[in-house]
């Protein structure tokens, strides 16, 4: 014990020095964005997109702006693939040797994401750091290193192609952890690797129910499904039973708000919360205040950020402004330049500045997941507002939902349709399903105006799902586990309709 406490001391006192250059780019945070640009163009400028964009002649961020387009990952793909056979200086010096790849939720077709060794290094595993930074700079008295930390990612296995690898993001990073993480952390890197979920599942638990666990890392809808099926192993009644030393839930991904009474009830004791905001593009914020909903955009990890009002979003015309330009209360879409050769790229992530001294962000929702057939505009953070109001005042919970429109047809309005898999019911739902549509009207006046007199839009449908159905769903899908999310909005049926058929 007395070693543990010894090592304890030594890396807090090691990770803890880095939050002098935090303050430092939280003081500076224009300055040390331009210093970002300026190096990612002079690093790239031999490339074959520095030379078609002429990154030798940009010298201001208005040349930037002018010479370099805007791109999503399909305008992209065509030098992604060039690098994935093999050659070098694409878009970024030397050889891409390895892709994070991802479907995302906006397509199915999967995406193939460069990971340079500067981003490896400089951005992902230094974020990692600098959230340990963080959370031992404000929990001096923390234990994070005398336990471990279970980790659950995603499918991680690894495939070669034209000397490259791809593969999920978790894979690439558990394959290159330093030693000192690896001793850590569990499970093993053996099971962090396997593939197949459920399989994948058992090993874990078989694995974690052994050992002095003090933190976990993951998106809370799949960390819930291993901490359940721990318990039914254990035959514990708490988490806290199993594991007394646990202190900090560190998640991503997606919103926690459904999901917190259910980790107080299921974890047994009051822990630390903390909150990160991070992508196979990059890593991008973290939360860096003791129970806070809000993110630090993290400024000097080789990004460089630029917005796209939506209010003026259009996919034909693109506009962007820089950090210095953005204003409070605004919904973004954010556009990354990144140390790993992607230019001017639309993450297709949507972030609310709640901060701008030093910058902070929540993350609002998707440029592709909202509804608005018919003008409405709902986002899906307007929507995670509202479900948890309303689950706050009818004593229920929510694990899951989607919801999409209901086209006019036949005379008759439109209206959105939505499926909630609750953890606990409420005891009545029309009366859910009144304060819902209630609270909806109360955040977003567009819906608001849209419902008046049911003239553009009826009151909401909602189905309660039966048992695991988003997780069935999942499973269909092959989308189980670790960073897959459930599609929480879409303008179209595309998700709600198999989900409905599968309900019934």
């Amino acid at each position: 014990m007395a070693t543990k406490a010894l090592f304890n001391t030594v890396v807090n006192w090691f990770i803890r020095q880095r939050i002098d250059q935090i303050q430092n780019f939280k003081d500076h945070p224009i300055e040390t964005q331009e210093g970002v640009l300026f190096s990612q163009l002079y690093h790239a400028e031999n490339t074959d997109y520095g030379k078609i964009y002429g990154f030798s002649s940009i010298s201001t961020y208005d040349d930037f702006r002018r010479n370099v387009p805007i791109v999503c990952y399909e305008d992209f793909e065509p030098f992604i693939e060039q690098a994935r056979q093999g050659k070098p200086d694409i878009f970024w010096p030397g050889y891409i040797r390895k892709f994070a790849k991802s479907s995302g939720t906006t397509n199915a077709k999967s995406k193939f994401i460069p990971i340079s060794t500067e981003s490896l290094e400089d951005c992902h595993f230094k974020a990692g750091k600098d959230l340990l930074s963080i959370y031992a700079n404000n929990h001096p008295e923390n234990t994070l290193f005398q336990n471990k930390n279970l980790r659950l990612g995603g499918s991680a296995e690894l495939y070669e192609d034209f000397n490259t690898k791809f593969g999920d993001l978790s894979a690439i990073m558990i394959e290159n952890l330093p030693f000192w993480i690896e001793i850590t952390t569990t499970p093993s890197k053996k099971v962090s690797l396997m593939s197949e979920w459920e399989s994948k599942l058992k090993a874990i638990v078989a694995e974690v129910k052994t050992e002095e666990v003090g933190s976990l890392t993951g998106v809370p809808s799949w960390m819930m499904v291993l901490l359940q099926r721990t318990l039914a192993d254990t035959g514990k009644n708490s988490i806290s039973e199993l594991w007394p030393n646990l202190e900090v839930f560190f998640h991503g991904g997606i919103s926690f708000k459904p999901y917190k009474d259910q980790y107080r009830q299921i974890i047994g004791k009051d822990i630390n919360y903390y909150e990160i905001y991070n992508a196979s593009e990059g890593f991008f914020a973290i939360q860096d205040q003791h129970e806070s909903d809000e993110m630090l955009l993290m400024l000097d990890y080789g990004i460089f950020y630029e917005f796209i009002p939506m209010e003026t979003f259009d996919p034909n015309n693109l506009e962007a402004i820089p950090l210095a330009e953005v204003e409070l209360g605004k919904n973004y879409a954010m556009v990354i330049t990144t140390n790993s050769g992607l230019w001017r790229y639309l993450i297709g992530d949507t972030v609310r500045f709640t901060s701008i001294s030093p910058f902070r962000i929540k993350v609002s929702g998707r440029t592709k997941h909202y509804i608005n057939a018919f003008g409405e505009e709902l986002m899906i953070d307007n929507v995670e507002a509202a479900i948890l109001r309303t689950c706050e005042q009818t004593n229920a919970s929510v694990t899951e939902f989607t919801g999409a429109p209901v086209f006019m047809k036949d005379g008759e309005n439109g209206a959105h349709e939505w499926i909630f898999q609750f953890c606990k019911e409420p005891a009545d739902l029309e009366e859910f399903c009144d304060l819902f549509d209630g609270h909806l009207k109360d955040i977003n006046s567009d819906y608001e105006a849209k419902r008046y007199q049911n003239i553009t839009l009826k009151k909401p449908i909602i189905h309660v799902a039966k048992p695991e159905l988003f997780y069935k769903w999942m499973a269909q899908r092959g989308k189980l586990g670790g960073q897959n999310k459930v599609p929480r909005l879409s303008n179209d049926r595309e998700y709600i309709d198999p989900l409905l058929l599968l309900n019934e």
